[in-house]
């Protein structure tokens, strides 16, 4: 990417535009505020834990690119998806390459769709690919696979609060297929340690190995709990003091698109996903 101040645009943006995914799962008619200039052209189904078909995200398009989003844990059957942390061969990359079994799960059920969708689209637009928590974990196999099995270029990644994803084979194969990945991470955040690089289960021989995908892009935030650490308004705060004009801008331009935050820390909830 070009110069600091683009990045820094273009992750609050996509912070934002992760904000949306749990807008979609949220509301019963699965709908969201899609930004000036582009629109909606593929919702991501899938299958967590127990075989329920959640919306996961969607695809937008404009006339310049290509957005997949993903959102992260917002069901109890993801939660149980996310503690399955045994691993799995991930046959998209081949090799020995091995991930998240509970996130591999999840993406190998909108796999097909969401490849499907993308072949529709017009080819050689830039491709990005970003999600938060869980959904930043489903966007890195995700943009693992583009790179490795479609004609497209390799699709940028921008994640938000992701844990470990896969082994050191896979990180290595990752580097090589996604170039262009940014993986911003609270240095306060806990999901974003786990699982742990050394993963045995208990009264088990079987010890895995995790390793984070490429550097990381740190900010240092504490919010005083655990959920504040976590959720994607708190990094889309952190990182609109950025860029405060731009972001104003972008919350004026498109009213309801942008995570609400919130002056005063609160007390943890039930749940941190969004």
């Amino acid at each position: 990417m070009g110069s600091k101040t683009e990045w820094e645009k273009r992750a609050i943006f996509l912070a934002a535009v992760c904000g949306q995914t749990y807008a979609q799962y949220a509301n019963p008619d699965g709908s969201f505020i899609v930004p000036a200039n582009y629109s909606p052209v593929h919702t991501i189904r899938a299958k967590s834990f127990l075989d329920d078909w959640e919306p996961f995200g969607f695809i937008i398009e404009s006339p310049q690119e290509i957005i997949v989003a993903f959102r992260g844990t917002s069901s109890a059957n993801d939660w149980i998806s996310d503690v399955i942390a045994s691993q799995m061969k991930f046959d998209p990359l081949g090799g020995n390459c091995l991930s998240h079994r509970g996130f591999t799960d999840i993406y190998s059920s909108t796999r097909n769709g969401i490849m499907s969708a993308l072949a529709k689209l017009t080819s050689g637009k830039p491709l990005t690919v970003t999600g938060h928590s869980l959904g930043a974990a489903l966007a890195t196999l995700c943009a693992a696979d583009i790179a490795d099995n479609t004609g497209s270029n390799a699709p940028a990644l921008f994640t938000f609060g992701s844990p470990r994803v896969g082994d050191p084979d896979f990180a290595k194969t990752f580097a090589k297929q996604v170039p262009e990945s940014y993986r911003i991470a609270n240095v306060f955040d806990i999901v974003t340690y786990v699982p742990p690089a050394v993963y045995k289960l208990p009264k088990r021989e079987k010890t895995y190995y995790y390793q984070h995908i490429q550097a990381q892009s740190s900010l240092s935030f504490q919010n005083g709990d655990f959920g504040r650490n976590h959720v994607i308004s708190s990094y889309f705060a952190e990182l609109s003091k950025l860029q405060p004009e731009y972001t104003e801008s972008l919350c004026l331009e498109n009213p309801g698109f942008c995570p609400v935050t919130e002056e005063k820390p609160k007390k943890a909830e039930k749940s941190y996903a969004q």
